[in-house]
């Protein structure tokens, strides 16, 4: 037998390779669907000079419509620039405060044509009956709960705009409790570095919960002093 005739790849194997490309060609196109698409664009920008303002930009329209938080790119942000931190933070919290009012005016004004469509799409409607009980329970700290822990921002800021509460308080609700969000963020990547970002980005929610049984139980110790 001839070298060239071992060369040649038999028919099973050509069959074979044809069908591992076509396998590896389809992957890339199968796999990443339009969240993740969004999410590796949202994350792009901190590798670019308009990053602050990407950062603000995302966390207004998270506010109220986009799917991702503002929070990856706050991470990204930090990450690259320790030192920036709190600035990023600061940037954050202003658009997403402000992007709040805009949630809260769809609310208000749009329910109809934009709030509940934009609602239903996130499957939110669970969101509205706790953000309800809360607020109907505890009042301002139920707003701000509904501000801090993982209730979708948009559903929130919606839903105070569609349940009419009072726009102040909706407010400073949202700068403690966006502010809190993202400066804990900024403070620890600041101060222990780039380490934790895996850390963070996996167990905020739980990290959030935490924090709000601490709040409630410390209301609940002011509350039983006062009698």
């Amino acid at each position: 037998m001839s070298d060239e005739s071992k060369d040649e790849p038999t028919p099973e194997v050509e069959k074979t390779e044809e069908k591992s490309a076509e396998t590896s060609a389809a992957e890339p196109n199968a796999k990443p669907g339009i969240m993740r698409r969004m999410y590796d664009w949202t994350l792009s920008w901190a590798d670019r000079k308009e990053g602050a303002w990407a950062l603000f930009l995302i966390a207004f329209a998270e506010s109220s419509f986009f799917p991702i938080p503002p929070d990856v790119l706050l991470l990204a942000l930090c990450v690259g620039a320790v030192t920036k931190s709190f600035k990023f933070a600061a940037i954050c919290t202003a658009g997403s405060v402000i992007g709040g009012a805009a949630g809260y005016g769809i609310g208000f004004y749009g329910w109809e044509a934009v709030g509940q469509p934009i609602v239903e799409m996130y499957n939110g409607q669970r969101h509205l009956d706790k953000i309800q009980k809360l607020v109907d329970q505890y009042g301002f700290l139920g707003i701000l709960i509904a501000a801090i822990t993982p209730i979708p921002y948009k559903v929130f800021t919606i839903a105070a705009g569609l349940f009419k509460y009072n726009f102040a308080l909706f407010m400073i609700a949202s700068v403690i409790g966006r502010g809190f969000r993202f400066f804990v963020v900024a403070a620890i990547l600041y101060r222990c570095g780039p380490k934790v970002k895996e850390l963070i980005d996996k167990y905020f929610n739980l990290f959030a919960w935490l924090f709000m049984v601490v709040l409630i139980l410390g209301f609940l110790a002011l509350k039983f002093l006062k009698h």
